[in-house]
Formats: C-alpha cells, structure tokens, sequence
C-alpha cells in the first residue's frame, strides 16, 4: 500500500537521543519538538516521563525557558530562551501576535481554498460560565486527496485535505478547535476529531498519531531586531523547497518528520 509508513519511522524518539537543534545562538534555541514529547511537566499527564525543558537543559548544559507550548501530539517548531532576559523580551512578541506562525494539518474532507476563522473559545478547564476568548485562524488547503478506499460504507472513498494554519492568537487547542468547527477535523485528534476514520487511517498507515505539525515561526530577533525564520525542514508534495532552510540548522531529520515526509509523498495527493 503506497500510504504504509516505513517501520523504521513508525517509533516514538528514543528518550537517550539528543533533541534535533533547529537553530541557536546565545540568546535562543529553537528545537524540532518530537511528537507525543510534553514541553515541561503537567499533573495532566503524570505517567509521561519525556519533557522537552528538563531533556534539552541536561542536553545542552544550561537552563531553558519555553516561549509557547505545542500539544504533546503535536511535533515541529519549539522556540526557548536561554537566559530570563531573552524570555522576557520574546516573549512580548508572542503577547502581542507579532510573531508568524505555520502549521500544517491533514483534515477530514476536502477543506475551503481559502478560509478565515474568528470564533471565540473557552479554555478547556474554564467554567462554564467564563466568557470565551477572541480566536482567529487563517486556513488554507494546499492539497487534496480522494483515497479509493472508503472508511465508511456509505461513502465510495475518502477525501482528505493538507491544510496550511496560520494562527493569530495563540488559545490552546485552537487550531485543532477551529478545524473541528468548520466540519474538518485533524485526523488522530482523539479529542475534536472523529474516531472511526482515525482508527481506519491509523490500521491503514500502521500508524496512529496527531496529524498536526509546527511547520515555521518567523519573529525578529530580540536583541538585533533582525527577521529570524526557523522551519521544520519538511517539504510539500512536487516541491523541491518549499519552506526556505533555517540558518545554522543542526538537525538531522527526526523520525516523526519523515514520518510526514513518507505521507506527503503518496501519489494520491493532488496540490491546490
């Protein structure tokens, strides 16, 4: 089947292996967050044992301070400071939406071309009565597919979409949130998405996992208030480069990456 996935991709990234640095200099370091990797420790998920801060501090030598947080199943872009000086000043970027976030998401359906989310949401552990926050989403469908075989037997195949996110404001969940309200979920959203069609994409990968990757962040740099881009490295489908190189990238391809790579390289897609 051209949509199997390697088994040499299909594991989680072994605890003992060096987190893949993106880019760094004194001030920042930007890493590729592996998928089912928390950021820091949370009472939420108290069995998990791999934590970014804690892992990337022993690995490097020297403290670290994250600047936004990506979902555990979410992998690409994590963006620290090294000093509390940096986190301050970089932080101001992200609090005042200063900073361009991408992300792509394999989505139920054939999405919009073109689509721009504001609906405003709670936070998952708020009551019932706090009022929601602003939220906005720039959608935009890179890719479809039209898979022959059909998840549900009422349909003659299955439509997939590769969506570009560009989000404004930074709630939690609030890409996966917002696809879920447009009628196209993220496939493996255990949460927002729909559960016969991510078990039958995961039995046909051999794979199960959040299709929900930090592709880029482009920010100015808090010190040289130079434009500073850091991309995951993953390529879109007939591209040679899509996402320009991060400067001074250490990183080797990191399995979840190729994990995408090996997806995005199936005949079925077709681009937008």
């Amino acid at each position: 089947m051209p949509l199997a996935i390697d088994p040499a991709f299909a594991h989680a990234h072994p605890q003992d292996c060096p987190l893949p640095v993106l880019w760094r200099d004194e001030h920042l370091v930007a890493i590729y967050k592996p998928a089912q990797w928390l950021v820091h420790r949370t009472g939420l998920d108290a069995g998990e044992t791999r934590f970014v801060v804690q892992t990337l501090r022993d690995q490097i030598g020297q403290h670290v301070f994250p600047l936004h947080r990506l979902d555990k199943g979410t992998c690409g872009v994590l963006l620290l400071a090294l000093h509390a000086e940096a986190a301050s000043r970089t932080r101001m970027q992200f609090e005042n939406h200063q900073l361009h976030k991408r992300y792509l998401a394999m989505v139920r359906g054939w999405a919009p071309v073109h689509c721009d989310v504001d609906h405003a949401l709670r936070p998952d552990d708020a009551p019932a009565d706090a009022p929601a926050q602003p939220a906005q989403t720039r959608f935009a469908r890179l890719a479809s597919m039209a898979h022959p075989e059909a998840y549900d037997s009422r349909f003659a195949g299955t439509r997939l979409s590769l969506v570009l996110a560009e989000p404004h404001t930074g709630r939690r969940h609030q890409i996966r949130r917002h696809l879920k309200h447009i009628a196209h979920p993220i496939i493996g959203d255990a949460t927002h998405g729909k559960g016969p069609l991510n078990r039958w994409w995961a039995e046909l990968l051999g794979l199960q996992r959040l299709w929900l990757h930090a592709w880029s962040l482009s920010l100015q740099h808090p010190y040289t208030q130079a434009p500073l881009h850091i991309d995951s490295g993953l390529l879109l489908p007939n591209t040679a480069a899509t996402a320009p190189a991060a400067a001074a990238r250490e990183a080797e391809p990191h399995p979840s990456l190729q994990q995408w790579q090996a997806l995005l390289r199936s005949p079925h897609w077709s681009r937008d």
